[in-house]
């Protein structure tokens, strides 16, 4: 089921992301490559492997801004305002399920509403606008890997760009070498060096969240997971799969999850 919110300010993000990465391969082949390297073996497999850490960034974007981040299924009939609030005083326990008034349905455990989604999502991090969706327990993955591939490419685009201004210009006239070009080299290290330092810090904060079992949410919320401590290696399997470490690094697979929330809910009504 693809999903996409028309929210204006992650709409915006959205297409600004697409921009920058597109201006970024712009830079990388026309400013960096040609002009400097050519004619060598080396700058073609620079765009290759440039060009391939973008695809995988685009996909995994894709994946994390369409794909249902967990969103609890809303009731087929009304549930009664009285009902709720009874049921909510008496569910305590963290590990138990909860009632969300606004969306007028039972949730389970870790479960929290997000008011621009407009309803609950499963084990919610946080509502991103650069993907225009929230961050969960089925679209966490994407929104990692979406992280590691921008910052991959940063660092490419940063170290490659340094370089080339080292080297001299292949049939360049002298006005576009140091005008032209050094304007768009420049840009891109800039651009690099943004983008690359705001996704490492997120992605230390995603790696933090999933090690430690708690989300966004609950780190503010101070309420941390009540289950049983799982280990690193289990916790990161929740998030990127059980399959092959190279299936984790893949924006084509999504982890299998457990149904153990698609249960029946009359058991607390």
């Amino acid at each position: 089921m693809v999903l996409f919110l028309k929210e204006p300010c992650g709409i915006f993000c959205v297409f600004l992301t697409y921009i920058c990465v597109l201006y970024a391969d712009y830079c990388m082949i026309n400013h960096v490559v040609i002009p400097t390297l050519s004619n060598s073996f080396w700058g073609l497999s620079n765009v290759l492997i440039f060009n391939i850490l973008i695809l995988l960034l685009v996909v995994s974007h894709f994946q994390a801004t369409t794909s249902d981040p967990g969103r609890v299924p809303l009731p087929c009939t009304s549930l009664d305002f009285s009902d709720m609030h009874q049921a909510a005083s008496q569910v305590k326990d963290e590990n138990k399920w909860t009632v969300c008034s606004r969306c007028e349905t039972y949730r389970p455990p870790r479960a929290h509403h997000c008011r621009i989604c407009r309803r609950c999502i499963r084990k919610m991090d946080h509502h991103c606008p650069w993907i225009n969706n929230c961050v969960g327990e089925r679209n966490q993955k994407y929104f990692v890997l979406f992280l590691i591939y921008t910052g991959l490419t940063s660092i490419h685009a940063i170290v490659l760009s340094s370089v080339s201004l080292s080297l001299p210009c292949i049939d360049c006239s002298e006005k576009y070498a140091f005008k032209t070009r050094q304007f768009f080299v420049i840009s891109l290290i800039l651009e690099g060096l943004l983008f690359g330092l705001f996704v490492m810090v997120i992605l230390c904060d995603q790696f933090s969240s999933i090690c430690n079992d708690t989300t966004a949410v609950e780190y503010v919320q101070k309420k941390g997971s009540q289950r049983n401590k799982a280990s690193r290696n289990e916790l990161l399997m929740e998030v990127f799969g059980k399959g092959p470490l190279y299936m984790w690094f893949l924006p084509c697979f999504a982890p299998e999850y457990s149904s153990k929330y698609d249960m029946d809910t009359s058991f607390i009504m």
